[in-house]
């Protein structure tokens, strides 16, 4: 079967993308999002994507599915009631914590301490304990333990973790403890520390596994329903869930695992963003993926995102593999709003949302908002994603014009201009955070802009940040679907050591290294892939011995030839990442902290869609004209229709591009080059930076 269904699902609508593997044609569909069951929304949308394209729900081969319901659990407090045990000593580690305080000054005096996902009522101790070399320093009472387990199952916990001090090491006691909990507790969700996180630091061990268990019963039964649904449409292929890190996982492995999850929704974007961008010919870009609450960035290095191992999602910080992503409270739906104190103009991260929306959507929203701004200064068309969304510019004018009395603004343009203005340089700050803090310069990068509200203000990031051209994708609101679907599966093992260099020897690492790859590629061989068509990478944490904290660093197989070069090259990797990030060494010895393998099938083989070539004459595609205000004045602009641009077509500002889910900008001074795969690629006029076709 030559089809494949991207599914993205949001918290207003729900991203539909199918795609024809043989020939790159694609069918989109957006519908509302069903938060009681997001699965009857899904299944909705791939109904009406296999309709517009004139197929069977039997004809999809596989469905690729990027989902927030493991992050909604979280930022919503709506995940089960968790249990978890722990060795005896250990009862309040969630309650100590790390001494972190996040903000400025005084932040311990306003900063509210969030709750921990297991009470300290529902946290029991055992007797046992394992020492650091993974041997038993105290025998496990199974006695307590059903002791213990009886008391969680009559305080009616509907989840339960287990994490005890350095299973990391040696996880028999935590499986001797889940085996006693399935006859105790039976059909009960179990998490345990060993196979969630098998590392050390057993405070981020446990909230990693306690998080895991939290939203594992809701995403289980998610998972459960939407197989279920979409066995009764006789759709026939198998579905893959999104992992935060950009990979693919099975369903059931996902239901297991779905701490992993977290971040699905950003990566799904992240992982369209590298399909477009491979196609342009810029390995390396930066990327603004703007929504109408929020704004995620990441950067990309040789078409592939950088990758940490912390994963943060409201007030909760995990440790699990991720890409790299930053979130600013910028969207279109962003309120702006004038404090009486200072009288200076902010924008968010207070959100007008979707009900009631900006004031333009004629929902009853009255706060002014970036959406209605763009409106006012003639950026958005009055007709929205195929003249199913009408725009009030009245109701815009309106609310913008509060924003005019209170900052004392001479106009409603020019308070338009600077909601617009303080928004673009709330993105900067994000963008700074993946690339000028992280040792990058992002004039080195391309910008690929995306979502809804992104082809709107990329133009002026890529004025702020130097980093052109900007790759505006076709049907940017669809694109972390778009990721979904020209993604691959992936697997990881991971080993904590702690060992200096001088305790290791190349053969001995590379026995481990290889030991591990052997374990991660079993679900992706399980999955039908051979070992020739699988992706191995391998990494190490590192640091210097006597440090606090690691550096993740690439590890060459190659080097470990046998020759002794293995351990030195890897030294010398981890002191160039050293010093880009902190621009000094230390004499001290290395120590090498954790060893992971992951394993990557094939990316789906999926031709590129290709639109018809034509002129640098974009006349065709033209129309019509309105006023938009720019550098402090009205200037008329060309209004393009997407979808009747060709390759080689040349759009130059003022000028506005207009399809069904997204509005570009194209400021004066500079130009858009339609490249032959869809994508606009817009640079200053006479940029020396060449434009690839």
């Amino acid at each position: 079967m030559a089809y494949r269904i991207g599914v993205d699902v949001g918290g207003t609508f729900t991203d539909i993308l199918l795609m024809n593997e043989e020939t790159g044609e694609t069918f989109r569909a957006k519908t509302s999002s069903t938060p009681q069951d997001q699965s009857i929304g899904v299944l909705r949308g791939i109904e009406r994507a296999c309709k517009e394209a004139g197929i069977k729900l039997s004809e999809i081969g596989e469905v690729l599915h990027g989902t927030t319901v493991a992050t909604n659990a979280i930022l919503e407090g709506k995940g089960a009631r968790v249990g978890l045990v722990t060795t005896s000593g250990f009862r309040q580690v969630l309650q100590i914590a790390r001494s972190f305080v996040p903000g400025g000054l005084a932040g311990w005096i306003i900063w509210p301490k969030p709750e921990p996902l297991a009470a300290l009522e529902d946290t029991v101790e055992v007797i046992e304990r394992m020492g650091a070399d993974g041997s038993v320093v105290t025998a496990l009472d199974e006695a307590d333990v059903r002791k213990q387990l009886e008391k969680l199952k009559k305080q009616g916990v509907e989840a339960l973790s287990i994490s005890l001090i350095n299973s990391y090491t040696n996880a028999k006691h935590e499986l001797r403890i889940a085996e006693i909990a399935k006859e105790i507790m039976p059909g009960m969700a179990i998490s345990l520390s060993s196979s969630v996180l098998p590392e050390l630091r057993e405070y981020e061990r446990t909230i990693t596994t306690v998080a895991n268990a939290y939203v594992q019963p809701q995403v289980a039964k998610y998972v459960a329903n939407l197989e279920n649904q979409l066995d009764k449409s006789d759709v026939q292929g198998e579905l893959f869930i999104l992992r935060s890190d950009g990979g693919l996982v099975s369903a059931s492995t996902a239901a297991d695992n779905p701490v992993a999850l977290l971040l699905s929704g950003p990566a799904g974007g992240v992982a369209g963003a590298v399909w477009v961008a491979e196609q342009t010919g810029y390995p390396d870009f930066l990327t603004i993926d703007m929504g109408g609450t929020s704004t995620d960035v990441a950067l990309v290095q040789a078409l592939t995102a950088r990758v940490g191992r912390e994963t943060t999602v409201g007030d909760l910080k995990v440790r699990a593999t991720s890409i790299d992503v930053r979130t600013v409270g910028a969207g279109g739906g962003s309120i702006a709003h004038v404090p009486q104190l200072t009288q200076a103009l902010r924008v968010g991260p207070q959100s007008a949302g979707a009900v009631p929306g900006p004031a333009a959507y004629g929902a009853g929203g009255q706060e002014p908002t970036v959406t209605d701004a763009n409106v006012v200064l003639g950026y958005l068309p009055t007709e929205l994603a195929g003249g199913e969304i009408k725009l009030d510019r009245a109701a815009a004018r309106t609310a913008v014009s509060r924003i005019a009395e209170g900052t004392g603004l001479p106009s409603v343009e020019a308070a338009a201009a600077g909601i617009i203005d303080i928004v673009n340089e709330n993105m900067l700050g994000a963008l700074r955070l993946v690339s000028v803090q992280q040792g990058f310069d992002p004039r080195d990068f391309a910008l690929v802009a995306f979502g809804g509200a992104g082809p709107l203000h990329a133009n002026a990031l890529g004025v702020l940040t130097g980093a052109w051209p900007v790759i505006i994708p076709p049907s940017p609101g669809v694109l972390c679907a778009y990721g979904d679907a020209t993604t691959n599966l992936r697997n990881e093992s991971v080993r904590t050591l702690i060992r200096q260099f001088s305790e290791l020897s190349d053969d001995s690492l590379r026995d481990m290294l290889l030991e591990l790859a052997a374990s991660a590629r079993i679900p992706i061989t399980a999955g039908g892939f051979s070992e020739a068509e699988q992706t191995i990478v391998y990494s190490a944490d590192l640091r210097y011995h006597g440090q606090g904290f690691e550096i993740p660093v690439v590890i060459d197989i190659n080097t470990f030839d046998g020759k002794g070069g293995g351990l030195t090259a890897l030294r010398k990797a981890f002191d160039v990442e050293h010093e880009r990030l902190f621009s000094f060494l230390l004499e001290t010895e290395h120590e090498l902290v954790t060893v992971r393998a992951t394993v990557s099938g094939p990316r789906p083989q999926i031709a590129a869609a290709a639109i018809a070539e034509g002129s640098t004459d974009p006349s065709d595609a033209l129309r019509d004209t309105g006023e938009v205000w720019v550098s402090g004045g009205a200037v008329q602009a060309k209004i393009y229709d997407r979808t009747k641009l060709k390759t080689n077509n040349i759009v130059e500002g003022p000028a506005v591009i207009t399809e069904m889910d997204s509005t570009t900008l194209v400021l004066p001074g500079h130009a858009a080059t339609v490249h032959r795969s869809g994508s606009l690629l817009i640079q200053p006029v006479g940029s020396s930076k060449n434009v690839k076709g």
